[in-house]
């Protein structure tokens, strides 16, 4: 079979495209100075991955990163609950950017390994998922720390490696 390329851009969580590249989990992560690009290789499939910091003050550069992407996977603390509703607005606002039209969203609610975590059901509904209506919306709630369904996840990053002219 031909190799595919994919492009993606992940906001948010340096550690999880680590693990996904290496297979290691970084407990003492330094945030995202801006970005990192790394390159996944699973089969015949090659993903590119943008790692762009999820600070506020790196939040301008996500437009700027997000032209060609074909899925954007975007990561939300899920044991913060004090900052779910900040998360929900820069993802509305992101995802209303023309450059993203139609674009695959994948959300991830990471730590669900620790109590009181919101789980998928409650992220969607919390992130307000269900008006996103122009696009496909998926949502995982993952462990970063313990692995969990990282398998689903990167079976659905390959899924969106096609091209968008496909």
């Amino acid at each position: 079979g031909s190799r595919r390329s994919a492009s993606l851009v992940f906001m948010g969580k340096t550690s999880f495209s680590l693990m996904l590249c290496s297979g290691q989990f970084t407990e003492d992560m330094i945030p995202t100075v801006g970005f990192n690009m790394r390159k996944i290789t699973k089969g015949n499939v090659t993903i590119k991955v943008w790692d762009i910091g999820g600070q506020p003050r790196f939040r301008s550069m996500w437009e700027r990163y997000c032209r060609g992407v074909n899925a954007v996977v975007y990561m939300v603390d899920a044991a913060d609950l004090e900052k779910v509703e900040a998360s929900k607005n820069e993802l509305h606002s992101l995802i209303d950017k023309p450059q993203l039209h139609g674009i695959p969203v994948l959300v991830l609610g990471n730590k669900r390994d620790l109590p009181g975590a919101l789980d998928e059901k409650q992220l969607i509904e919390k992130l307000n998922l269900s008006a996103i209506q122009d696009r496909e919306i998926c949502c995982y709630s993952i462990s970063c720390k313990e692995k969990d369904n990282i398998d689903i996840t990167l079976q659905w990053l390959i899924q969106h490696s096609k091209s968008r002219n496909c």
